[in-house]
């Protein structure tokens, strides 16, 4: 469903030399992985014998017992069309090499062999293996193997042999192996498998326990799934090993494209098993768009030259419904507060970087229109830290309230009291005569509360900042957000213009913690009170007149919906390209408890029409600092034409409401 395909990476228990036991222990875990609707399921390096069986590998009755033991790990493999790849000898014209075996509904595929040896240390792997680089063969009879089948009637067949196969399964899911010390290597074979179109990589492995090996092991897997964009399955043998001289810790991990989705917990372990649901759009999404991965295939065409895939149908191959995997609500935002503190004070800095850089060149000083809302306040924070930045006086900032029909007492009171907090006076522009005399100029009777009324005091308040601007200097710093940016929530050369936009790449849900986190690290210690009040204060433009009290009337969430989901919407729109009905099925799953899958639709639908019709605004937006992943600039992270059609993603969602 969706491109999500659940892998188990299993340690299972290990008896040194002892086949029959530790094929028994394999073919437990087998069964019960079977059970999970899993595609693919990797086993240990050398697992059906024990890794740590030294010149026991060069006895024939452990050899044979291998051999026995694969025949009965294929037999118990079919009827299921999920990939099994366990770890074994392989004795291959006299000559002994440590192989991974991938089977697939009770048939051999391949025989993948280790490449790179270790020669070091309590690692002597050349005394008794060769390297895939001296295999005199490319195919191989499963009978040279010492592999039977239980049907006499089935004749014996060849399969691949070597080092850089891809095992394509049916055009859904395409998988290299490579084993334990292949991933250390200069360039290891992942590199090459992935450039040639494997989107994950086994890697069955027997890494020996030390201090902080542990950590190097997880800085090596996720950096590789990083580099060559893909998922990367990791699984080492267990504490049934040998511990003559070193000990084993059954170490597993699944990484995703530099995150890491699932780590085995215990430093120790004897036996575990590790799930995870992998997202193959989201790759494929990440290859599409990053051309030097796909220049890189061509530039390394000699070496992806080497690979060979090997292609099965399995039409049933088990697909999930991607569960397992980590899903936030507020993707934007960091799942825990450390993490969160730490992103937005890093997010402010860059701001004020960008900010600082234009300041210089400019010399000007930034002029924010403040109007008590939490993207204006962020904005004049911004602006005041740049000129401190900058050894400037914090008289330079020129902070103007402009009330109009809209203005409530309370964000009136909170501007000039927060524009006072930061060392400067505000300038107060009463725009309500000139709205008047405008909408009197156009014929309008200023009573009717159309887009007009609304859009007149914006505009106004926008020639104000940049004629005010003009007269002393200044640059118009923009206040609008991501978010409002997506949904093209902003008066089009109204608050839509600026000279510099510092919020421009911040989703509404995030600036909430920005504001947040300045409060709380003090870095305008008299300003904190009157920013835990603008954050309490509902999201409104404020161009509806208040109620008899003075108090807000018009909120913005009514009107367009939850900003929480709109920025969901946008994420996995912008940063992965899912299809409307996937990040349907995400959303659903995210706001299970908060939102009916009608509410979510009506939402996004909304979302939808709004994102391509509003791309004209988008078209001209000013230039601004981009702080993260997903952005719009029109010069860099989102080109689209303003006359694009919406009817296809508009059909998959009526198709999904169904």
């Amino acid at each position: 469903m969706f491109d999500f395909y659940r892998v188990a990476a299993i340690c299972p228990k290990v008896m040194v030399a002892d086949a029959s036991y530790n094929v028994d222990e394999i073919l437990k875990k087998l069964e019960d992985a079977y059970q999970e609707n899993v595609a693919v399921i990797a086993f240990p390096e050398l697992a059906v014998t024990g890794y740590s069986c030294q010149d026991l590998f060069f006895q024939q009755a452990l050899i044979r017992a291998a051999g026995e033991g694969l025949s009965r790990i294929l037999s118990a493999t079919s009827g299921h069309e999920s990939a099994v790849i366990v770890g074994a000898p392989a004795l291959v014209l006299g000559q002994l090499y440590n192989a991974a075996y991938v089977m697939l509904d009770g048939k051999l595929m391949g025989v993948t062999v280790k490449t790179f040896l270790p020669n070091y240390h309590e690692f002597y792997e050349k005394r008794w293996f060769n390297s895939a680089d001296a295999l005199p063969v490319k195919d191989i009879y499963l009978s040279e193997l010492g592999i039977t089948y239980d049907d006499e009637d089935v004749e014996d067949y060849s399969v691949p042999i070597g080092s850089h196969l891809i095992y394509d399964l049916d055009g859904k899911l395409k998988f290299g192996v490579e084993i334990c010390e292949d991933l250390w290597a200069p360039i290891p074979p992942s590199s090459v498998m992935a450039l040639a179109g494997a989107e994950l990589i086994v890697n069955i492995s027997a890494s020996n326990e030390l201090i902080a090996k542990r950590a190097y092991r997880r800085n090596l897997v996720t950096q590789t799934s990083a580099s060559l964009v893909c998922d990367y399955l990791y699984v080492s043998a267990g504490a049934g090993e040998s511990t003559q001289d070193v000990v084993f810790s059954g170490h597993g991990m699944i990484a995703e494209n530099g995150t890491l989705l699932t780590e085995s917990s215990g430093c120790i372990e004897e036996e575990g098993v590790l799930y995870a649901d992998l997202d193959l759009e989201l790759l494929r999404s990440e290859r599409m768009k990053m051309k030097s991965f796909g220049d890189a295939a061509d530039h390394y065409r000699g070496l992806t030259a080497r690979s060979r895939v090997v292609t099965e149908a399995s039409p049933q191959l088990p697909e999930s419904d991607g569960t397992l995997r980590p899903l936030r609500k507020h993707p934007f935002i960091p799942g825990t507060k450390s993490k969160l503190k730490e992103r937005c004070s890093d997010i402010f800095e860059m701001q004020v970087g960008g900010l600082v850089k234009r300041l210089q060149v400019t010399n000007g000083k930034p002029v924010v229109g403040v109007s008590g809302g939490m993207d204006s306040t962020l904005a004049l924070l911004v602006s005041a830290q740049a000129l401190q930045k900058m050894n400037r006086p914090a008289s330079d900032l020129i902070a103007i309230t402009m009330p109009a029909f809209g203005t409530s007492n309370r964000t009136y009171e909170n501007s000039l009291e927060l524009i006072r907090s930061l060392g400067t006076e505000p300038v107060i522009i009463d725009i309500k005569a000139a709205c008047i005399q405008h909408l009197s100029d156009l014929g309008h009777d200023g009573e009717t509360k159309d887009i007009t009324y609304e859009n007149t005091q914006a505009r106004e308040r926008t020639q104000i900042l940049m004629d005010y601007a003009n007269m002393h200097g200044g640059l118009v710093v923009g206040t609008g957000d991501l978010s409002e940016l997506a949904l093209g929530w902003c008066t089009y050369n109204g608050d839509q213009m600026a000279m510099y936009g510092v919020n421009g790449s911040i989703p509404k849900t995030l600036v909430r913690w920005m504001i947040d986190t300045v409060a709380e690290t003090e870095i305008f210690p008299k300003s904190t009170g009157v920013l835990r009040d603008i954050l309490d204060t509902p999201i409104s433009p404020e161009l509806l007149p208040p109620d008899e009290n003075g108090q807000i009337t018009q909120k913005t969430e009514d009107s367009v919906g939850p900003y929480e989901l709109h920025d969901f919407f946008l994420y996995y729109t912008l940063r992965y390209g899912y299809a409307p009905d996937k990040i349907n099925f995400l959303a659903n799953r995210a706001f299970k408890d908060i939102y009916t899958p009608d509410v979510i639709m009506k939402w996004q639908t909304m979302f939808t029409k709004r994102f391509f019709s509003q791309q004209f605004k988008r078209s001209c937006m000013p230039d601004g600092v981009k702080v993260g992943s997903v952005a719009m600039s029109p010069r860099g992270d989102w080109r689209m034409p303003s006359d694009a059609s919406v009817k296809e993603w508009l059909a998959m969602l009526e198709k999904e409401s169904k």
